[in-house]
């Protein structure tokens, strides 16, 4: 049973009634992360979720963790790019006390000066975690390549500056402007009354004040023609390559996961067979999918010696090109869908997921994906819708990079990317 229902103050609550679970999931979802904050207060989405785990008028951060651990239940939260989420899994028995907690923290942290202070340090080590992962900082540094300045490059963590900057009232005003209801989605997937369940969501949240009553829309970016170089003391090199991709919402994203998945989806991709089984050449290469609101890309990640950078980049070139020429059969569209089918349902196992799924489509597209609709649409992939997702994606070729390691020459590589060179084959089999 699926059901959305708006409490009086306008905060939406989603519904997923599964009876024969023990457990509920519960999120408090926020339409508001780095994409909504500009350079003088990057990180502060991030280190507002912070704050509300560090003590409450009735409970200290310890006891807010208690108070969920203590009946075997989970507590914890997440900042993205576009949202922010609360979350709790916890016996069904226990579902009330979810809800009480949850809106205890939204409503009634303290922001104690002195844990404000002590949290900069804690996020700046946190920050510091991320310069020395590789592969972080590439996810930022090819941002940045893919979208410029535009607030959707930022990073979630911000810096140390900003970070350093942060006031109570800095935090204060913010939450005030961004976490409103109608900015905000309840998600609850699991066993629950239906007859109490939207009073104890009126209950815990029906007296949600608020000042804002305007949100800006997010900006509409355009993806760029850049490629950028980080220097690190490493022994592997860190690529990623940008294409174009699709907006979150679209229905042509299931013919774009089609075709991501043959191209680098996973060990039996065209990638992966080709460059790491065939050649060698590398031990990980993968491609995915970023959907946002009003834009979204397809990145090729690998990890390699660099030595063989060059040669690499210049296979994923003439690979792309051989897989837009590819004449796909009846019979790959055929697993294709299954394979879409199966992964689609199995990530949907957990009362966890069906709130974290329902929860982020009502809060973007104010909508529930119900399984049976995108099994419906996963099924309606065809030759035709393959072309024209084709022609807008992959067709277009690389668009940007970012590369993290030693020993790269970002001018030759530019060279390699732009211009209808294959240094490492005189030309592109396909056409042989």
């Amino acid at each position: 049973m699926y059901d959305i229902i708006e409490i009086s103050n306008g905060l939406k609550v989603v519904l997923e009634k599964i009876d024969y679970v023990n457990s509920v999931s519960v999120g408090l979802w926020v339409k508001n992360g780095s994409r909504n904050e500009d350079k003088q207060n990057n990180g502060i989405s991030h280190f507002i979720e912070h704050m509300l785990f560090k003590g409450t008028e009735k409970r200290s951060a310890k006891e807010i963790a208690e108070s969920i651990e203590d009946v075997g239940g989970q507590i914890n939260a997440f900042t993205a790019k576009e949202s922010t989420c609360y979350y709790v899994k916890i016996l069904d028995s226990h579902l009330d006390l979810a809800l009480d907690v949850l809106s205890d923290m939204l409503f009634n942290s303290k922001f104690a000066e002195e844990e404000i202070e002590k949290e900069k340090g804690v996020i700046i080590e946190e920050i510091n975690m991320n310069e020395d992962s590789p592969e972080d900082v590439l996810l930022d540094l090819h941002s940045e390549a893919i979208w410029g300045e535009d607030p959707i490059a930022f990073p979630i963590l911000g810096n140390v500056e900003t970070v350093t900057s942060f006031t109570r009232e800095m935090l204060m005003d913010y939450i005030q402007s961004r976490y409103i209801p109608k900015n905000c989605v309840l998600s609850i997937a699991g066993k629950f009354d239906e007859k109490d369940i939207i009073k104890l969501a009126e209950c815990y949240f029906g007296d949600w004040n608020f000042k804002n009553k305007d949100l800006s829309d997010s900006s509409s970016p355009k993806i760029l023609n850049s490629h950028l170089f980080k220097e690190k003391q490493i022994e592997q090199l860190h690529i990623s390559l940008g294409l174009n991709g699709l907006p979150l919402g679209s229905d042509d994203i299931y013919p774009l996961l089609f075709l991501n998945n043959l191209l680098g989806g996973g060990a039996s991709s065209i990638l992966f067979q080709k460059i790491r089984e065939e050649m060698g050449r590398c031990y990980s290469i993968y491609s995915y999918l970023s959907a946002f609101k009003n834009t979204g890309v397809v990145s090729i990640y690998t990890g390699l010696n660099p030595k063989y950078s060059l040669e690499v980049v210049s296979l994923i070139k003439e690979e792309l090109f051989k897989f837009t020429k590819m004449d796909i059969s009846d019979e790959r569209i055929v697993k294709g869908r299954e394979q879409l089918k199966g992964s689609y349902i199995l990530g949907l196992e957990s009362t966890s997921s069906r709130m974290f799924n329902n929860g982020k489509s009502v809060l973007f597209l104010n909508r529930i994906n119900e399984p049976k609709v995108i099994l419906n649409k996963i099924d309606n992939i065809n030759r035709e819708k393959i072309h024209d997702v084709m022609e807008i994606t992959f067709k277009k070729g690389i668009l940007n990079s970012a590369y993290v390691g030693e020993n790269i020459d970002l001018s030759i590589m530019k060279n390699i990317i732009e211009n209808d060179i294959f240094p490492f084959n005189n030309k592109p089999s396909s056409l042989i």
